[in-house]
Formats: C-alpha cells, sequence, structure tokens
C-alpha cells in the first residue's frame, strides 16, 4: 500500500505532462472496469502503447479500477440490460451479433455492456477532472512542499544528494 502511494506520488512529482497522466487513468478505467479478456481492451492496450501516457499510471490506474468493478457489478448489471433490451437498438445488436469477429467482444452479456457503456460515458469527464487535479496538486501541494523548510533541509542531507545521483544513473540506463 505504501509502495503504491509513493509511485503515484513519484508519477505526480515527475515531469510528465498531466494530459499524459490523465489519459493513462482513462485508459485504465475502461481497461479496468469492463472484464479483462475483452476485444475492446486489445484496442486499449494498443491506444496506451501509440499514444505514449504513462504506463505506470496505466498499471497502477488498471490495480485500483479492476479493485473496484466488483463492486459496480451489481450497477453495471442495470445499465447493460438498459441498454440491451432497448427497443430502438435491438436492430443495431442483432447486426453486431451476427459479425463473427464482433460476438468475440460478447457485449450481449449485460455486464459486459454496462461496464462499456458506463466507462465511455464518463471517460471525458474523468479525463478533464484528473488533469485539473494534477495541475492543481503541483501547483500548490508540491509547490508548498519544495518550498517547506523540512524540504529545504533535506535537500542539503547527503542522502538527498545520493539520491539525485542514484536516480540520475538509473535514468540513463
Amino acid at each position: 500500500m505504501l509502495r503504491t502511494i509513493a509511485d503515484l506520488l513519484r508519477i505526480l512529482n515527475s515531469g510528465t505532462e498531466p494530459g499524459r497522466i490523465s489519459l493513462a487513468f482513462c485508459f485504465a478505467m475502461v481497461a479496468g472496469l469492463t472484464p479483462l479478456f475483452s476485444l475492446h481492451n486489445l484496442v486499449v492496450l494498443l491506444l496506451v502503447l501509440l499514444l505514449r501516457v504513462n504506463l505506470s499510471t496505466f498499471i497502477l490506474g488498471l490495480g485500483f479500477f479492476s479493485g473496484i468493478a466488483y463492486l459496480l457489478d451489481p450497477l453495471f448489471h442495470r445499465v447493460g440490460l438498459a441498454v440491451l433490451t432497448a427497443g430502438a437498438l435491438e436492430g443495431l445488436w442483432t447486426a453486431l451479433y451476427n459479425m463473427a469477429l464482433l460476438r468475440l467482444e460478447k457485449f450481449n452479456n449485460s455486464i459486459v455492456m454496462g461496464s462499456l457503456f458506463f466507462s465511455l460515458l464518463i471517460f471525458a469527464p474523468l479525463y478533464l477532472i484528473a488533469n485539473q487535479m494534477i495541475l492543481r496538486y503541483r501547483q500548490h501541494v508540491l509547490a508548498w512542499v519544495q518550498k517547506s523548510r523540512i524540504m529545504q533541509a533535506f535537500k542539503a542531507s547527503r542522502l538527498y544528494r545520493l539520491y539525485s545521483t542514484y536516480s540520475e544513473f538509473e535514468g540513463a540506463k
């Protein structure tokens, strides 16, 4: 648990663009809330690699969202059932089910459909909220920590110099 928090703080404090961190978190939300071995998660993984989002954030977010997905399954079932039984969409579902490749998606399962619909619905709002939270964290909290006397004393210590040379050595690999 502490290592996960430390990893999260390291990501937030890094020089990585906030948009890449937010996008990785949103892709992790889609992959984590939906069943892992789904066709759309291959597309998500491809997008993660092509768009060069922060992989550490994606992995941490995937673990987080996979953990809470089981708690949200009753909600996903209700949402998926409502989407799948909508009379106006019956022809669409029949046509998609008749395509062999899309049958692998298992979208006719109410939990798969509900979790995918839910995650796609909140993708953009989550991206905007996460991006703003990262910017505000860096602007207020990180700036305050960097200026604090404890951090100034720590940066002046031999331990910090040793850490910074080690991290530079690790970054050069």
